[in-house]
């Protein structure tokens, strides 16, 4: 019996959290387990718990159902899915505070194992990769897989990663053998842009410059630009991971304003740089080749700030 299968006994009620604006693999896991429970314990109510996310992710079974706001429902049991720390829950933290129980599971190596139980395997590709050692995958229907392939892929790039395993892999085959359309999973929810998307990417590529003799690339994109183009957070995502693929480049940094002197921070590096413990310093996280945080300053004030950390760990 797995930790979550015990925990879930004499359990009636489950809340599903995930972290502030949901990626694939937020969704893919918090969605899966959701569908899980729905098909093999019927008797447990379920909800979901999640800022709004990219309509990209519609055809997953459940998108509907997600709960974008906190209420006054008490859980037996609440589960918290890709989440590092307390405070990534946002506004949903009270629910989790009031529930008679609380697992996270996740795979962030930055993780602070803030609910009762914690299962972090950070050696993982992703959340889903870690949910499916605990369900039954002979329970596992489409839906359910729809969900954990679409968080899988998403977390490793479509397998190009290198938190790729064989394990990754495997999974991944056994979900195929499901039924799902993986082909169009794959393009229309990691490829697929739209107009105004592709336009925002090609000004940050175009407005990009590199430093430390072309090992180190940044973008960043102000609030005027975001509001001129008629985009939001969920609109620049795999722009960080387009200027990762530039040739010769170590570590990749991406901003975009959210606030009065206030940047969401993405990096991604190669082979050389753990970026969690410049995320974690910070007030961040993530994983050794991708994370990010929140910084306060000017653009110049957060390049300049991340490129001393860079430069240590790149003897510069």
């Amino acid at each position: 019996m797995t930790i979550l299968e015990q925990m879930l006994e004499g359990t009636g009620s489950v809340a599903i959290l995930g972290h502030i604006r949901p990626d694939g693999d937020c969704l893919g896991s918090a969605l899966g387990l959701y569908n899980y429970l729905r098909l093999n314990y019927p008797a447990v109510r379920a909800a979901v718990y999640l800022e709004e996310a990219s309509c990209k992710f519609g055809y997953l079974q459940g998108f509907d159902k997600i709960r974008h706001q906190a209420d006054e429902e008490v859980y037996g049991l609440c589960v918290c899915l890709d989440c590092g720390d307390l405070g990534r829950l946002g506004g949903f933290a009270g629910i989790l505070e009031s529930a008679g129980k609380s697992l996270c599971l996740d795979h962030h190596v930055t993780n602070t194992r803030f609910a009762d139980t914690n299962l972090v395997e950070d050696g993982a590709s992703s959340t889903c990769e870690v949910l499916y050692g605990q369900l039954d995958s002979r329970k596992i229907d489409r839906t359910v897989a729809e969900c954990l392939y679409t968080g899988i892929i998403h977390d490793t790039g479509v397998f190009k990663y290198s938190s790729t395993s064989a394990r990754t892999m495997e999974i991944a085959g056994k979900l195929m053998d499901k039924g799902i359309d993986f082909g169009s999973i794959i393009d229309n929810s990691f490829y697929k842009k739209t107009y105004i998307q592709n336009q925002i990417l090609g000004r940050a590529l175009l407005e990009s410059i590199t430093f430390f003799d072309g090992r180190c690339i940044f973008s960043a994109i102000r609030q005027n630009e975001m509001d001129f183009y008629g985009v939001d957070s969920k609109d620049m995502d795999g722009i960080i991971d387009q200027l990762r693929l530039t040739e010769g480049v170590e570590v990749a940094i991406f901003l975009y304003q959210s606030g009065a002197q206030e940047f969401k921070v993405s990096m991604r590096s190669q082979n050389h740089v753990d970026v969690s413990r410049i995320a974690a310093f910070f007030g961040g996280g993530g994983h050794v080749r991708a994370a990010g945080c929140t910084m306060s300053g000017s653009i110049h004030d957060v390049i300049n700030n991340l490129s001393q950390h860079i430069a240590r760990q790149l003897d510069i």
